[in-house]
């Protein structure tokens, strides 16, 4: 083909193929599913894209084919026809032969390399990468028609490359797997305070909204001191008492045998008398088993408006004796935990 019109206008379409299926493939493994499907009901593009990541190792199949077919039509169309221009060119200037024939070559094989790693594969994958949704929306029904016509093809080379990994112990997966698991982001936090790209202070605050999903409520009574607490018929005097020597503004009422029948807030006492019982401003006792998780304890005393809940101890020793066979937790252990600079010295 020595025609330079049209081998010139095969290489761009040759280029622009590759870029195409680079960019589908980068884009579909850079997309967040989350954000395509936000985008379906909307979009017949965007629904294709989604389908397209239900099924990525035939899509990445199919990516690859059309990325090698490009690469090998360059290799017999352009570098031929660039190889049998060039070597005429350099015997014009008193090379010989050989030599203008082997110049021609080297020269031939860089340019259409040259042409094909930065015009069509890694510029179509940077602008994929840096536009992931808006690119795996735009290519999604091209591409989705090239699959349809390929498809035996595809599913019989994905076939292989499964057999594949399969002998090497490897199960293929179809999707890719989005998001990063508490122990990846905690690594993420934990580095980036190290090499300082992170404040200390919100390091801790980060570190302490990770752990909430890996520590229960029991975690909490490990150092907790013995709840304040009063005994049955209590006065307002006895329980703004317990309040002024504890700290604490919520102050639970015991009954028979010990155990909490109900709990207090001394601000609730302040209109009473000194010898007025709390028995009307008390109110029931919220419980938590100890095995809960912080972050479902946490929920659940927001949604219900409990600032204080009462946890069964797993053991009957607690800190203060066989006696001590229950705990409390307060709102502000919980955050606390989470927010250790802001929260310090929050009474319960």
């Amino acid at each position: 083909m020595s025609n330079p019109w049209v081998v010139l206008v095969a290489t761009v379409v040759i280029i622009a193929l590759s870029a195409f299926f680079v960019a589908v493939e980068f884009a579909l493994l850079a997309a967040k599913r989350h954000r395509l499907e936000d985008a379906a009901p909307t979009s017949r593009s965007a629904r294709a894209a989604l389908r397209s990541s239900g099924e990525l190792t035939v899509l990445l199949a199919g990516s690859q084919l059309g990325i090698t077919v490009c690469t090998l039509a360059l290799g017999a169309i352009t570098k031929p026809a660039v190889h049998h221009w060039l070597t005429p060119l350099f015997e014009t200037w008193g090379a010989p032969y050989w030599a203008a024939d082997v110049a021609g070559f080297v020269l031939a094989l860089v340019i259409v390399t040259f042409l094909h790693l930065v015009v069509g594969e890694m510029a179509p994958k940077s602008w994929a990468i840096a536009h992931p949704e808006a690119s795996a929306t735009m290519l999604a029904l091209p591409m989705r028609a090239f699959m349809v016509v390929t498809r035996p093809v595809l599913l019989a080379l994905n076939g292989a490359a499964n057999w594949c990994l399969r002998r090497v112990g490897v199960e293929p997966a179809d999707q890719v797997a989005s998001g990063q698991g508490p122990d990846d982001l905690r690594h993420l936090v934990e580095h980036s305070a190290s090499v300082g790209a992170l404040d200390v202070a919100y390091s801790d605050q980060l570190s302490g909204a990770l752990d909430l999903r890996r520590l229960t409520v029991e975690d909490l009574l490990a150092d907790h001191a013995a709840p304040s607490a009063v005994g049955h018929g209590a006065t307002a005097a006895q329980v703004q008492e317990a309040s002024r020597a504890s700290g604490h503004l919520r102050i639970l009422v015991q009954g028979e045998g010990g155990r909490p029948e109900g709990v207090v807030h001394v601000r609730d006492t302040l209109l009473l008398a000194d010898d007025a019982p709390v028995t009307d401003v008390t109110r029931p006792v919220f419980e938590l088993a100890a095995d809960v998780p912080l972050h479902t304890a946490l929920t659940s005393m927001r949604e219900t408006g409990n600032h204080l809940a009462v946890v069964p101890r797993s053991d009957a020793d607690g800190p203060d004796g066989p006696a001590a066979d229950f705990g409390v937790v307060t709102l502000a252990d919980v955050l606390r935990r989470l927010l250790p600079r802001t929260t310090a010295g929050t009474p319960a």
